[in-house]
């Protein structure tokens, strides 16, 4: 057992981990947790397996996600990575996906490679009965988000459509009672835990948006958990996607008009939420993540997580462009401007 993996796993840990495992060489990884222990034990693999690969060209951007110039190691040549969550959110047991910080530096690597999707996940939800309080609510509004960016962005198909619209639905239905009743109610658990899994085989196949760029850097700056990052940024970031005429469009769009707005809509409809035109349809979806926000104790702004106003004002430019320079950015339906990106910060540590 390899224990020492830290809320915002760190490659020094990984590197650790990596170690233990050449001592005896396992057949079977297997990584028992929340997202943050899943992704350490993804690239500890990676290290174990490949001790020769480069860290930095593999945590390389790139500008459409399916064309990379770097090609990841082949994995699972020495060992079979099985995926078991404890947290109903990050969906890291289905997703090729794995964030670690450079603890040097600080800096956070979204890495992306389907070498890096688990052989085998395991949702039980007995695992996830004792969650505390704040890890529901966060996962569980990290998991919406992760469902929400799917299906805006601009690689969604019919196939991660009907997976991310049913975990949406199921975290509106059973997100605050498995917030209130935890154990009391495994139900609501075992439904979290299939809502969280869905929106990761969503993500996994659709990718993410600028939501979760503007959440990696809250996370590295100023140590917010990542659910809670998503949850105080994702109605600004849905207003900005829903623009009908943006500034600029997503990048590698598959579709010839902006239409941001209609999607968010069809997930109010599937979500129960209907109003007479799209646009009060859309303002009443956003009321209704509010709602669901604040009846699961998240706060409203940056500001009310404690975070010191001159350390983010100094802050904000260097975390501005590492937002723009984040490999999610690429796939949201509407394509930042770095002055954008500014003002959706500023707005989520002040609330207006």
């Amino acid at each position: 057992c390899f224990y020492h993996v830290q809320p915002d796993p760190t490659l020094a840990s990984a590197e650790e981990g990596a170690a233990a495992m050449r001592m005896f060489e396992p057949d079977v990884i297997i990584a028992l947790g929340g997202g943050s222990a899943m992704d350490a034990g993804k690239i500890m693999w990676v290290l174990y397996e490949h001790p020769e690969a480069n860290f930095q060209d593999m945590a390389m951007r790139f500008m459409d996600i399916r064309k990379r110039i770097y090609t990841f190691p082949t994995m699972g040549e020495k060992a079979y990575f099985v995926a078991i969550p404890t947290s109903s959110g990050t969906g890291s047991e289905v997703t090729p996906f794995a964030v670690i910080t450079d603890e040097k530096t600080g800096q956070k690597y979204p890495l992306a490679d389907y070498q890096l999707l688990p052989n085998m996940s395991i949702i039980d939800a007995d695992n996830m009965m004792n969650q505390p309080k704040g890890l529901t609510s966060a996962s569980g509004i990290d998991a919406l988000t992760h469902a929400l960016e799917a299906y805006a962005s601009i690689m969604a198909t019919d196939y991660t459509d009907g997976l991310a619209l049913k975990a949406m639905k199921n975290i509106f239905t059973y997100l605050p009672s498995a917030y209130e009743n935890g154990a009391n109610d495994p139900y609501a658990r075992e439904k979290m835990a299939d809502a969280s899994c869905m929106a990761g085989m969503a993500f996994a196949n659709a990718f993410l948006g600028v939501c979760h760029s503007l959440a990696h850097k809250l996370g590295a700056y100023h140590h917010l958990p990542h659910g809670v990052a998503n949850a105080i940024l994702i109605t600004s970031v849905m207003r900005f996607n829903a623009d009908p005429v943006p500034a600029k469009m997503g990048t590698f769009s598959q579709y010839q008009y902006p239409h941001a707005l209609e999607r968010y809509v069809e997930c109010a409809n599937f979500c129960g939420i209907f109003g007479k035109t799209n646009e009060e349809t859309f303002e009443k979806f956003i009321d209704a993540i509010e709602e669901l926000k604040a009846r699961v104790g998240i706060k409203k702004t940056i500001a009310d997580y404690g975070v010191d106003e001159k350390y983010f004002l100094d802050n904000l430019d260097k975390m501005v462009e590492d937002a723009f320079d984040d490999q999610c950015t690429g796939a949201n339906p509407r394509y930042p401007l770095m002055s954008e990106i500014k003002e959706m910060y500023l707005k989520a540590y002040y609330g207006k």
